[in-house]
């Protein structure tokens, strides 16, 4: 699919690095050190109309898939704004989902349409601070009142809750029904940030300071029952619509992460000149980035693979967790191939690759851990028994 498209994916690249020109090294490196949401960013995002380029066209969209929303997000990332650029606008493009395959029509206009505009911004409230991986295990409580819903509980490592308008919110409705499994009992809600009833807590961490990760505390947030996502229970299921996306996109954003710090590092060595040398010359240096770009293009191959098998309505849970694994691990190597090749000033903030090296953390670890990945590929794919 990619190589017939290979002219409009071309198009959707040249046009993300247009608008990221206007946002260099120094944009990103004060956002990190100001901890500063890149609000001009997105907006310039919102006004090219990429952020809905995998929304239905009816709401504003663009209806593409996430194969175009892959190479748009490996081109932010790419341009040197790393997982703070995309991570401004990650969950614009694959948060919705389960609103665009299980809301209504009403909700599908009311809930999109500002989010593509850019008008509205959004957060994904899944994960808790005793669940972890564990989602059938969450507990934070919807109770149904009425036309309303009241959630009390916490969550945790959500991103963007200091600027987002409104929130998506897993939440327990009734406990697990033992004849439908134990992914029952949950519930999906697409609602306002009501933020006199939730406390928002900033995570100070070690990279990515332009994108605030967050504790929230419910206490009794009332959110009405129109804002309740397709069918009461149901919500373990409606989620999973964008685990995938998400993994596909967080790999893609990877993959440009690591060919930024590829690009500042080949720079560097073409410059730097030792012993009468420049250091590009000795293969030590060669070796190590040629090795990387390797990888990258590797798992790049395995993004789209994984994006083509999504957007053709397939399985693709193998093909989108060994994408992230593969390329988490591409990024993490060719960003401490850069510092290495930049010696000591790679420590320093000014050659900007000590920020992609803290910000290449984020994708081993997020939204899965390589350990769970090898566990899923283990059973699913190899046969082997579960073992957790």
């Amino acid at each position: 699919m990619w190589y017939s498209d290979k002219d409009a994916h071309r198009e959707i690249q040249s046009s993300i690095e247009r608008i990221c020109q206007n946002f260099g090294d120094d944009y990103w490196l004060q956002k990190d050190q100001e901890g500063t949401f890149p609000h001009e960013f997105h907006r310039a995002i919102a006004e090219g109309g990429w952020l809905g380029i995998a929304m239905p066209e009816e709401y504003g969209g663009s209806g593409l898939g996430i194969t175009e929303a892959a190479i748009m997000m490996r081109g932010i990332s790419q341009s040197g704004a790393g997982m703070s650029g995309a991570s401004a606008v990650h969950m614009n493009i694959f948060g919705l989902q389960p609103v665009v395959v299980f809301g209504t029509v009403e909700q599908k206009a009311r809930m999109l349409t500002p989010l593509i505009q850019g008008k509205e911004k959004a957060c994904f409230a899944v994960t808790e601070p005793d669940a972890g991986l564990n989602t059938t295990q969450i507990k934070t409580r919807a109770a149904r009142n009425g036309d309303k819903y009241n959630i009390t509980g916490q969550k945790i490592w959500i991103s963007t809750a200091q600027v987002a308008d409104r929130a998506l919110i897993l939440a327990r409705t009734s406990e697990t029904d033992g004849g439908r499994g134990k992914t029952s009992g949950l519930s999906l809600f697409y609602t306002p940030l009501d933020r006199s009833r939730i406390e928002i807590r900033e995570i100070h961490k070690m990279g990515r300071a332009a994108v605030d990760s967050n504790m929230l505390f419910f206490d009794g947030m009332e959110v009405p029952a129109e804002d309740l996502i397709g069918e009461e229970g149901a919500g373990f299921k409606q989620i999973l619509h964008g685990l995938n996306p998400e993994r596909i996109l967080i790999a893609s954003e990877a993959v440009g992460l690591g060919h930024a710090a590829l690009r500042k590092a080949c720079a560097y060595a073409r410059e730097r000149i030792v012993f009468d040398h420049r250091i590009g010359e000795y293969q030590s240096i060669q070796h190590p980035l040629a090795k990387c770009w390797m990888n990258l293009e590797a798992s790049w191959l395995m993004v789209m693979r994984a994006a083509e098998l999504y957007d053709a309505g397939l399985e693709c849970g193998a093909e989108a967790n060994s994408a992230k694994y593969l390329a988490a691990e591409a990024a993490f190597a060719a960003c401490e191939a850069a510092i290495l090749t930049h010696g000591g000033m790679g420590y320093s903030a000014e050659y900007h690759v000590e920020r992609y090296l803290r910000e290449s953390w984020i994708p081993r670890i997020a939204p899965v851990s390589a350990q769970m990945i090898m566990n899923f590929v283990s059973e699913k794919v190899l046969d082997l028994p579960r073992s957790y």
